[in-house]
């Protein structure tokens, strides 16, 4: 499904990269179908968001790229939404993975429930990066909009790399400014403990009282 008509905003860091070169994306696609062939592990993230999750839960895929974690997530038995700005992944997402709902939309602009889609996700998930790929000045707005749109109980799960520019306190910082609280920082997707020396972040939020 196609984005809302554009409004003025600022284009998030992967849109730039994608302006700078259209093929980005689609090289972007192949290497998970390469990698999904070749029976490499592709949906990890999605393990745990699935443990988290009674039957039928309903999950939001913020920054869904092609589908791999939301694709599963469906087949699972979960209501999943997948939103990304990116219209080749969608495509792709719409194609290798069909069943969930794929959006084209921006997270800074997120509003689901204006597209017809109630928001009360019992997970959102924003795995691969994307946080680090979203514009520095829309981190907040960003973090706010997962903060509405999920249930009085449900999580807000977040996984990124060291090393992109994006500190690890300042990501706790602004998810605490935006409506977040935090329950549980992983250093893995396999559940092994966050310490001062680890180079990735699972970060799993409530909302805040």
């Amino acid at each position: 499904m196609t984005e809302p008509a554009p409004s003025q905003r600022t284009p998030s860091q992967w849109e730039e990269i994608t302006a700078a070169d259209p093929s980005h994306s689609t090289r972007y696609i192949e290497r998970f179908r390469t990698m999904a062939a070749e029976g490499n592990d592709i949906v990890g993230e999605a393990r745990l968001i699935d443990a988290m999750l009674g039957r039928g839960g309903r999950v939001l895929d913020a920054g869904c790229g092609p589908g791999r974690l939301g694709g599963h997530l469906q087949k699972a038995g979960h209501e999943v939404v997948g939103v990304d700005v990116d219209p080749v992944l969608i495509a792709a997402a719409e194609a290798d993975y069909p069943g969930p709902t794929w959006l084209v939309g921006d997270l800074a602009e997120l509003d689901l429930p204006s597209r017809g889609v109630a928001a009360d996700f019992d997970v959102i998930v924003c795995a691969g990066n994307v946080v680090t790929f979203l514009a520095p000045s829309t981190r907040r707005t960003v973090l706010a909009g997962f903060a509405r749109h999920i249930s009085p109980t449900g999580r807000v799960v977040v996984g990124f790399g060291a090393g992109r520019d994006y500190e690890f306190s300042d990501f706790l910082a602004d998810a605490s400014a935006s409506g977040l609280t935090v329950d549980l920082l992983l250093s893995t997707w396999d559940l092994r403990p966050f310490t001062d020396n680890s180079g990735f972040l699972v970060a799993v939020f409530s909302r805040a009282e």
